[in-house]
């Protein structure tokens, strides 16, 4: 499994620009955006919801990076 952060962004009445990043593991990057979105999506209330329909949801997505593994030592002879 890769790990994938999804930024997802619509605009809502009250608030203006609404934000959030998630960090999904999944096996692929279509997977990551649909698990990003539906676990968005469930937070939202009704009205929150019809904002995002109707303004439309911005997705946005990359491969996290988790190549944080320290230098290897070199050791001399």
């Amino acid at each position: 499994m890769k790990t994938f952060e999804v930024e997802l962004t619509y605009e809502d009445r009250n608030k203006g620009v609404v934000e959030s990043t998630v960090k999904v593991d999944a096996s692929s990057l279509s997977g990551a955006v649909a698990r990003a979105t539906r676990e968005f999506v469930r937070g939202l209330d009704r009205k929150q919801k019809f904002d995002m329909n109707k303004s439309g949801l911005e997705i946005k997505a990359k491969a996290a990076d988790t190549e944080s593994r320290p230098a290897p030592l070199l050791v001399e002879k």
